[in-house]
């Protein structure tokens, strides 16, 4: 029976590779971010992308029905801290070093979050760190419903620097500017 609405095709899903499928139970399953709510619904097979999804349920829910904020927060937080360590690989230290939340509507429904670093992103990080001591990054990213309506802008600046830099820095006292 047709009831004169469109049906919007449905685009294919690509295969999820074990690989990836086991390394999206293991994220799931870290405490820290399991205690989040959220869970991650995607990474690249490249390591270069995630998404993930915050649902509204007793566990994430505040005191007005909504999206408690801190779990907006904190599903969003190791995102490109994530990103940028497995992109640059064991020869540098990655630390998250600041970060903010704006709020602009109450989330009444799951929210979604995705985050992307490229190839070319990490060679001119590294590019840089061969001249620079350390490089503070600046990310950003939306939390929309599944509409695409902006419910919150998380905001995270990455710490990085090359491992022996770091090291000499704490050898002499020095750690974070």
């Amino acid at each position: 029976m047709n009831t004169g609405t469109a049906q919007r095709p449905v685009a294919a899903k690509p295969r999820e590779s074990l690989k990836t499928w086991f390394r999206r139970q293991r994220f799931n399953l870290y405490p820290a971010f399991w205690g989040t709510g959220a869970k991650v619904i995607h990474i690249a097979e490249d390591l270069r992308a995630i998404r993930i999804k915050l649902p509204l349920n007793f566990r994430t829910r505040n005191i007005y029905g909504t999206l408690f904020g801190g779990a907006m927060y904190a599903a969003t937080d190791p995102l490109y801290a994530i990103l940028v360590k497995v992109g640059l690989g064991p020869g540098y230290i990655v630390w998250d070093k600041a970060g903010a939340i704006r709020y602009r509507k109450p989330g009444r429904s799951a929210l979604y979050a995705e985050c992307s670093i490229s190839e070319a992103e990490l060679a001119s990080l590294k590019n840089r760190l061969e001249s620079e001591p350390s490089v503070d990054l600046d990310y950003e990213m939306e939390l929309t419903d599944a509409d695409g309506v902006v419910h919150a802008v998380v905001q995270k600046t990455i710490y990085v620097a090359r491992k022996e830099t770091y090291q000499a820095k704490l050898q002499q006292g020095i750690t974070r500017q």
